[in-house]
C-alpha cells in the first residue's frame, strides 16, 4: 500500500469543503432525501415502521449526485496545472486514484451519517428492525463506492466536466437499470433473472432487505476494483503521451485487460463456492428456521415441490419469482436428498400444463398489463405445488402474496410469509400421507358410506360404468376398514321417492337430468357420516375410478377426526333489517379451516361436541343455562374454551356503526373464576388512526363529512401491552375493537390468571354507548378525555384447575325432565390440572365488517386478530410448531398511533436536526482549516532565515 495514501485521501476530502460543492452536495442530498420520504412517499400515511421510502430513492440520487461529484476530480487536475505536478511526483498512479476514490467515497459516507435521526424517529414511533437499516446503508455504501469508481473512471477520459458527468450519468444508469424491476418488467423472468445478475439494482434491493450474501459483496468489490484498474491504466497512460509506443506499454494494456476480465468473470464462478450469507433481519425471515428444518428431517420419502410460473407475469409479481426460488432452494438444501425443487413454466410445456391443471388443479390467472404499445391481459402461472407421496397442497398467489394501497393508484406487493405458507403445507402433507396408506386407522367410531343412486337401468351408461367402479372401490375399503366402513345405499326414488323428498329437505339435493334434450332424471349422491360430522362426496371431474378414488380418499380425511385437530366453533349469524340470518366471520372460518376441521354448535343442547379438541367461543350473547353449562362441563373436563366476549353487542356492517348493551349470560360464570366483565368500554390514547364521520355545525347548518381521526375505541396494543408468552411472541401488535376490561371480581384475587394482553397506560373507561365522535363538544378530537388514566387487562389466560359453577346446582340438563338417562346432567366438580381457558375482552375484532373497517384504515390486509386466535389454538392444543413463523409478515409493523400535530412535530424535528448537522459540519470543517492555515504558519516561520 502507497505510503501516501491517507495524506492523498485527506488532501481531496478536504479539498472538497475549500469550495461551496461539498455543501451543495450534502444539502441537496438530504433536501431530496427528506422531501422525498416525508411527501412523495407518504412516511406518516404509509404507517410501516421502516426505510423503505428513504432506500428506494437512493440508488438513482446518488447516480445524479456522485456524478457531479467525481465529474471533476481529474479534469480540475487539468483546468488547475496540477496534473503534470502528479504525473511527476514519485507516487504511483493507483495511489492517486485510489486517494480520490476514497476521499469521494467519504464524503457521501458522511451524507449517509447525515441521515441517521430518520432512522432514529422511526425507531421512536414503531418497532422497526435494525437489520434491514444496517443492510441498506451498507448497500447504499457499496452502490455508491461502485459509483465513484466508475465516475473517476469516465472522469480521466475526458478533460471536459460535461463529458464525464454525461458518461458518467449513462453508465451508472445502464448498470443499475439491468437489475431494476423498471428494465426487467420488459421482458420474461428468466431473462429478467438473468439481467438482475449484471444489474446494481437487484444486487442493492438484495442487500437492503436484510440479507448480507458472499456474491452480492463480491459483485461490489469486483466491479470498483474493475474500474479502479481501468482509471488507475488511464491516468498511467497520460504519462505516455507523446512517447513511442513500446512493449511493456503493450503488457500494461494486456495485464489490465486480463485482470479486468477475470474480476468481472469470476462473478460467475463465485455461486460454486457454496452459499455463504448472513440474515440480519429481526425474526431471520429470509432464513429458513429450526421448526421449518424439523419438520424436513421427518420427512420418510421424498417430497417434491414445483414452481409453476409463467415467464410473463403481472410486473408486480415478477420480482417474486427469484425470491421465491431462492426460497425454495433452501429448502432443498436443507432436506439433505429428501427434498426436491423444480420450476416450470405451464406455458412452454403443454403436457406439464395438462398435469398441473388435470392433478393439481392449477390454473393460470388472468391479469391486466400494459407494455410499450397496448394494453392487454396475461394469463399467468404463478404456484407452487407440494407433493409428498400420492398428497399433495397447493399454494397460489393469493395465498403467497400481500398488498398496500401507497396512494390513491399505487400498490406495494410483497411475499406474505411464505416459509409459514409452504412449511405449513409440509406439515399438513406429512399429516395426510401417515394416514393415506390406512384411512380407517384410529378410528373408535365408523364411518357410514349414505349413498343416494338410482337403479342401473335408471341411469345413464357413463353413470352406470362409475356406479360398478365405486361398488368396486367401497368393497375394497369395506376390507381393508375390518368393520370400521358401513354402507347405506338407496335409491331415492324407491318407495313412491319419499327418500327424495327426505334428502331434498335435509340437503337440497335435486335430481340431475341426463340432457337438455332428455328429460329423464337420475340421483347420483353420495355422502360420508361419522361422529356427527358429515361430508359430502364429490362428483369426480372425469367419471372414471383414478378420479373416483380421488374423491373417496378425500372425503375420508375430511369426516375422520384426528387427521386434523377438531375445533367446535359457536359464532352466532348476524340478523339482518329482513330478518334473514347474515354470516359475519367468514374470515376466520377459513383461517381455521386451513389447520383444523371445524365442527359448528349452537350448544343448546348443554353439551359440545364430543370428537371436539377445542372449543372457541365468539362474541356469546344471553347465553340459555345450557349453553354455559356447556361451555362450564366441557372445561371441567380437561378440554381448552377460547371465548371472545363483550357486554356490547355492534352491529358495524350498517351504514353508520351502532352499539347497544347486551349481556352474555356468563357474568355469573366468569364471576365463579374470579373475573369480572363490566359494561364500560377502554379507550386508549394509543389506537389506530381511522376514518370516521361526523357533522361539523355551521351556524344551525350541519355538515357530514369524514375524518382520519385517532380512534380510541380501538386500542392498538403493541410492546408492553402483549405479555412474553408464546401466543403473543411473533406477533407484534395486535388492534382490538370495542374492547371491555376482564377485571377481578369482587372479593377475589384473579384466579391466577395471566394478563395477555393490556390496553397502555393512557386508557380510561367510558360508560357511554355513543361511539360516534361529537366534535361540538370536543373540538380536538371528538371525545372526552379522563383525567384517571391506567392500563387495563384485555385477555387472561390461565392453565389448571377450574372449580366447576354448577358444582353445588342442579344441572340444567335435569331441569324439568323426566326420562333421563342414568348420566345424562352429572356434574363434574372440577377440572384436571391441564384445563386451559383464554378471556378476550372482545366479541367484534373478528367481524368481517370489523376486520375489513381495519383494513380500509391501515391500507393493507390485516390478519392480525386471525393470527392471534390461531396462536391460541396451537399453544392451547399443544401444537406449537408453526408459532414462531406465523407472525412473520411482512407488514406487521405499524408506527405508533399520531395526531397531525405529533406527525408535523417529527418531520419538523428531522429537518432542524438535519439543519444542525449541516451547520456542525461547516463548523468543524472550518476549525480543520484554521488549524491548517496556523500549521502552514508555524512552517513558513520555521522556514524564515533569521536577521
Amino acid at each position: 500500500m502507497c505510503r501516501s495514501l491517507w495524506q492523498i485521501t485527506r488532501r481531496e476530502f478536504v479539498g472538497f469543503f475549500a469550495s461551496p460543492m461539498a455543501y451543495l452536495f450534502l444539502g441537496v442530498f438530504l433536501a431530496v432525501l427528506l422531501f422525498a420520504f416525508f411527501w412523495v412517499e407518504a412516511f406518516f400515511s404509509r404507517n410501516i415502521a421502516d426505510l423503505r421510502p428513504l432506500f428506494e430513492w437512493m440508488p438513482l440520487l446518488l447516480i445524479f449526485l456522485v456524478a457531479a461529484l467525481t465529474m471533476r476530480q481529474w479534469a480540475e487536475e487539468r483546468r488547475s496545472g496540477t496534473l503534470e505536478l502528479l504525473l511527476t511526483a514519485p507516487v504511483p498512479a493507483a495511489c492517486w486514484v485510489l486517494g480520490k476514490f476514497l476521499a469521494a467515497l467519504g464524503l457521501v459516507a458522511l451524507a449517509l451519517l447525515l441521515t441517521l435521526p430518520l432512522p432514529v424517529t422511526v425507531a421512536a414511533l414503531g418497532p422497526l428492525d435494525w437489520g434491514p437499516v444496517a443492510g441498506a446503508y451498507l448497500a447504499s455504501l457499496l452502490l455508491a463506492a461502485a459509483y465513484v469508481s466508475i465516475g473517476l473512471f469516465m472522469s480521466s477520459r475526458s478533460d471536459n466536466q460535461l463529458v464525464s458527468l454525461i458518461g458518467t450519468l449513462l453508465l451508472c444508469g445502464l448498470l443499475y437499470l439491468l437489475g431494476s424491476d423498471t428494465l426487467d418488467d420488459l421482458f420474461d423472468y428468466r431473462t429478467g433473472e438473468w439481467l438482475r445478475q449484471l444489474g446494481l439494482g437487484s444486487r442493492f434491493a438484495a442487500i437492503a432487505r436484510g440479507v448480507i450474501d458472499l456474491g452480492d459483496l463480491y459483485y461490489y468489490f469486483s466491479l470498483c476494483a474493475a474500474f479502479l484498474v481501468l482509471g488507475a491504466y488511464s491516468v498511467e497512460s497520460l504519462r505516455w503521451q507523446g512517447v513511442a509506443a513500446s512493449a511493456s506499454r503493450r503488457r500494461w494494456r494486456m495485464a489490465t485487460a486480463a485482470l479486468v476480465l477475470g474480476l468481472l468473470g469470476s462473478n460467475a464462478l463465485v455461486p460454486y463456492l457454496g452459499q455463504w450469507r448472513i440474515d440480519l433481519t429481526e425474526d431471520r425471515v429470509y432464513s429458513l428456521s429450526d421448526v421449518t428444518r424439523s419438520y424436513l428431517r421427518e420427512l420418510d420419502e421424498p417430497l417434491l415441490i414445483r414452481g409453476y410460473f409463467s415467464a410473463r407475469t403481472h410486473p408486480l409479481l415478477a420480482p417474486l419469482v427469484p425470491r421465491l426460488r431462492d426460497l425454495l432452494q433452501e429448502y432443498a438444501a436443507a432436506g439433505g436428498g429428501r427434498v426436491r425443487v423444480e420450476f416450470i413454466d405451464p406455458q412452454l410445456d403443454p403436457q406439464a400444463e395438462r398435469e398441473a391443471g388435470e392433478k393439481y388443479g392449477v390454473r393460470p390467472v388472468t391479469f391486466q398489463v400494459s407494455d410499450k404499445y397496448q394494453a392487454s391481459v396475461v394469463n399467468s402461472y404463478f404456484d407452487i405445488v407440494l407433493q409428498y407421496g400420492d398428497q399433495y397442497e397447493r399454494l397460489g398467489f393469493r395465498q403467497l402474496i400481500e398488498a398496500k394501497l401507497r396512494d390513491y393508484d399505487r400498490l406495494d406487493v410483497r411475499l406474505r410469509n411464505p416459509e409459514y405458507d409452504i412449511t405449513r403445507a409440509i406439515k399438513r402433507v406429512m399429516a395426510a400421507r401417515r394416514s393415506a396408506a390406512d384411512p380407517f386407522a384410529g378410528l373408535d367410531r365408523p364411518i357410514i358410506f349414505h349413498g343416494f343412486i338410482s337403479s342401473e337401468e335408471d341411469l345413464p351408461e357413463p353413470m352406470r360404468r362409475l356406479r360398478r367402479e365405486l361398488t368396486q372401490l367401497l368393497t375394497e375399503y369395506q376390507a381393508q376398514a375390518k368393520g370400521r366402513l358401513l354402507l347405506d345405499i338407496r335409491d331415492p326414488a324407491a318407495d313412491g321417492g319419499e327418500l327424495a323428498r327426505q334428502i331434498r329437505q335435509a340437503y337440497g339435493y335435486r335430481p340431475f337430468t341426463t340432457s337438455p334434450a332428455d328429460p329423464r332424471s337420475f340421483y347420483f349422491y353420495m355422502l360420508l357420516e361419522s361422529a356427527g360430522r358429515q361430508v359430502p362426496v364429490p362428483l369426480p371431474a372425469k367419471l372414471d375410478a383414478a378420479h373416483l378414488r380421488q374423491a373417496l380418499e378425500g372425503a375420508f380425511k375430511r369426516v375422520r377426526p384426528g387427521l386434523l385437530r377438531t375445533l367446535a366453533l359457536y359464532a352466532p349469524k348476524s340478523i339482518s333489517p329482513l330478518g334473514i340470518p347474515r354470516e359475519v366471520y367468514k374470515q376466520l372460518r377459513a383461517h381455521l379451516a386451513q389447520n383444523a376441521a371445524l365442527i359448528d354448535t349452537d350448544l343448546k343442547d348443554g353439551e359440545v361436541p364430543a370428537e371436539a379438541d377445542l372449543l372457541l367461543v365468539v362474541d356469546p350473547k344471553m347465553l340459555s343455562d345450557r349453553q354455559v353449562f356447556a361451555i362450564d362441563q366441557y372445561l371441567m373436563r380437561g378440554g381448552s374454551v377460547i371465548i371472545a366476549l363483550s357486554p356490547f353487542a355492534v352491529d358495524a356492517a350498517a351504514e353508520v356503526i351502532d352499539i347497544a348493551r347486551l349481556p352474555t349470560g356468563l357474568e355469573d360464570w366468569l364471576d365463579n373464576l374470579g373475573v369480572s366483565l363490566q359494561p364500560v368500554l377502554v379507550m386508549d390514547r394509543r389506537n389506530l388512526v381511522f376514518p370516521i364521520p361526523g357533522d361539523r355545525e355551521i351556524g344551525d347548518y350541519k355538515v357530514r363529512e369524514t375524518r382520519s381521526l385517532p380512534y380510541p375505541f380501538f386500542p392498538h396494543l403493541r410492546d408492553d401491552s402483549l405479555a412474553d408468552h408464546p401466543i403473543t411472541a411473533g406477533l407484534g401488535q395486535l388492534i382490538l375493537t370495542w374492547p371491555s376490561p376482564l377485571l377481578p371480581a369482587v372479593d377475589q384475587a384473579g384466579g391466577g390468571f395471566l394478563t395477555l394482553l393490556r390496553s397502555s397506560p393512557n386508557s380510561w373507561l367510558s360508560t357511554e354507548v355513543n361511539i360516534q365522535p361529537d366534535f361540538a363538544s370536543h373540538p380536538q378530537g371528538g371525545f372526552a378525555v379522563a383525567s384517571q388514566q391506567m392500563a387495563y387487562p384485555l385477555a387472561l389466560l390461565r392453565e389448571g384447575r377450574f372449580e366447576s359453577f354448577y358444582r353445588e346446582r342442579t344441572s340444567p340438563l335435569r331441569s324439568g325432565a323426566g326420562d333421563q338417562s342414568p348420566g345424562q346432567g352429572a356434574v363434574i366438580d372440577h377440572s384436571p390440572d391441564h384445563a386451559r381457558l383464554l378471556l378476550v375482552g372482545s366479541g367484534s375484532f373478528l367481524n368481517d365488517a370489523v376486520l375489513a373497517l381495519i383494513q380500509e384504515a391501515t391500507g393493507s390486509r390485516y390478519d392480525k386478530g386471525l393470527e392471534f386466535i390461531a396462536n391460541a389454538i396451537d399453544w392451547s392444543l399443544d401444537d406449537r410448531g408453526l408459532l414462531a413463523l406465523r407472525g412473520r409478515g411482512q407488514y406487521s409493523r405499524l408506527l405508533e398511533p399520531l395526531d397531525s400535530s405529533r406527525q408535523l412535530f417529527w418531520e419538523w424535528l428531522n429537518y432542524g436536526v438535519v439543519s444542525a448537522e449541516l451547520v456542525m459540519v461547516w463548523l468543524v470543517m472550518l476549525a480543520i482549516r484554521r488549524a491548517g492555515r496556523r500549521h502552514y504558519r508555524l512552517l513558513l516561520s520555521a522556514d524564515r532565515p533569521r536577521r
